[in-house]
């Protein structure tokens, strides 16, 4: 056990929580401390390093919400081996209880209006794999194609194997267990799952129908956040896209804290709303994430990042010491569709296509009585009775629907039952879904709130 607190106190730098549990991660990572190794009570740590018993358990509760120590019965409090599920939320979101013969539970796109990629792959000339690993890893078309179309200034982009492969870059380089993180409530269930895995602690600013609420990341900002992630435009899950004068705004709160702002631009080309960025204001604050899965293709597995120097050059050292680069190939292959009228076309349709669904949608729910938030993207966040009540409802009907449980932040869930439904993904009989999707929003009862 003194060993352990000398290999504690060698690697405290701060008598806080957070900075008590980056010691024992330091710790963990340079085999000090290893997986089933005992953690001494937490009044002696408390006294050997003289913080508080409170400091100590505030330390271990982050520890244990991402996964490096658990509780082991009569072992007491141990470290936790390398190697955990993760992604519980994420599973939780797709799990069904039944089979269905409509699944609008999953925020896909609909594969028939990806763009069609065999044009574009016919029209390869020459040899289409490059040979040599030291070529530069953005292929300088496709460079170029994203300097013309970002959505503000900036001298060049790093690509990589989707948004959530940068994420995990940027979280793994900027952020450390105890770090304060704000992000939108709801929450996207991966990025919450990363996040947990990271060890950070979380907390969720609500949105209105123009972004963030402003007030709430003001008070937010007293607690000195490391890092702050929105997703600018159909937000995932209620479909709000972030107004310019709510951008603007936003950027001033953000302006000079020391803490930078992650965009995460899922929707991309069939988002209905325009691109925006807090760049436009804040470009040394910002990082920026643009998806191309839902707009051209999941297979490409391709997203681009933009930010500045010291916050992008750590995730491009990481990048080059493992996956290296993303396929220069598949690269190609997101050039051609961004380029060739045919794809854009295309994608212009599917954009169109996407709006005509939700507004059918959410015009019948209307109808009904039941208020949907937001104006875009794949998703619509449905206000229910009871959670529970309204997925087994559709469940029966041969509908799949995603609880709103999994994206909750912090483990609290609304105080209002929420289902989130793939408008996407309706092809027909949109108001006869909707008048389900409406029936089901109704069973059950109500919650304290409304009694």
């Amino acid at each position: 056990m003194r060993a352990i607190i000398s290999a504690l106190e060698e690697r405290l730098d701060s008598p806080t929580a957070k900075g008590l549990a980056q010691a024992v991660s330091r710790a963990i990572r340079d085999g000090s401390l290893a997986p089933g190794d005992r953690l001494p009570p937490i009044r002696r740590v408390a006294e050997e390093l003289m913080v508080s018993p409170t400091t100590v358990s505030a330390a271990w509760q982050l520890l244990s919400r991402s996964g490096t120590i658990r509780s082991d019965g009569r072992r007491g409090t141990t470290i936790a081996p390398i190697g955990r599920a993760g992604g519980e939320r994420y599973n939780r979101a797709l799990r069904h209880q039944s089979e269905v013969t409509l699944d609008l539970s999953t925020g896909i796109p609909d594969a028939t209006l990806l763009p069609d990629l065999g044009p574009v792959l016919a029209g390869f000339t020459g040899s289409p794999t490059p040979g040599s690993y030291l070529d530069d890893p953005v292929l300088d078309e496709l460079r170029t194609l994203m300097l013309e179309q970002w959505p503000y200034a900036v001298d060049d982009v790093l690509v990589v194997d989707g948004a959530m492969d940068a994420l995990d870059l940027i979280t793994r380089n900027h952020l450390r267990p105890g770090d304060l993180v704000v992000v939108e409530t709801p929450g996207f269930p991966p990025m919450l799952d990363l996040l947990e895995d990271r060890g950070v602690e979380v907390v969720g600013v609500p949105l209105d129908e123009t972004g963030v609420s402003l007030e709430h990341v003001q008070d937010v900002l007293e607690r000195r956040p490391a890092a702050i992630f929105i997703q600018p435009r159909g937000h995932n899950p209620t479909g709000i896209s972030m107004s310019p004068t709510r951008a603007r705004r936003l950027a001033g709160l953000v302006r000079g804290q020391p803490c930078f702002v992650v965009e995460d631009d899922s929707g991309g080309d069939i988002a209905a709303s325009a691109p925006i960025s807090l760049g436009a204001w804040i470009p040394d604050q910002v990082i920026h994430v643009r998806s191309f899965s839902k707009s051209h293709g999941p297979d490409l597995r391709l997203a681009a990042v933009s930010g500045p120097s010291e916050l992008l050059s750590p995730v491009r050292h990481a990048r080059a010491l493992g996956q290296g680069w993303s396929s220069r190939l598949l690269q190609r292959a997101l050039a051609g569709l961004l380029t060739d009228p045919r794809a854009r076309a295309q994608v212009e349709r599917a954009r169109a296509e996407y709006a005509r669904r939700r507004g059918l949608v959410v015009a019948r729910l209307t109808e009904q009585g039941i208020a949907v938030p937001g104006t875009d993207g794949l998703n619509i966040w449905v206000p229910v009775r009871d959670e529970a009540a309204a997925v087994l409802r559709l469940a029966s009907q041969g509908i799949a629907v995603t609880p709103g449980a999994p994206f909750a932040v912090g483990g609290v869930p609304s105080p209002e039952g929420h289902i989130r439904v793939t408008t996407g993904l309706i092809r027909t009989d949109h108001v006869e879904i909707a008048d389900r999707i409406a029936e089901a929003a109704r069973t059950g009862s109500w919650t304290a709130q409304h009694r």
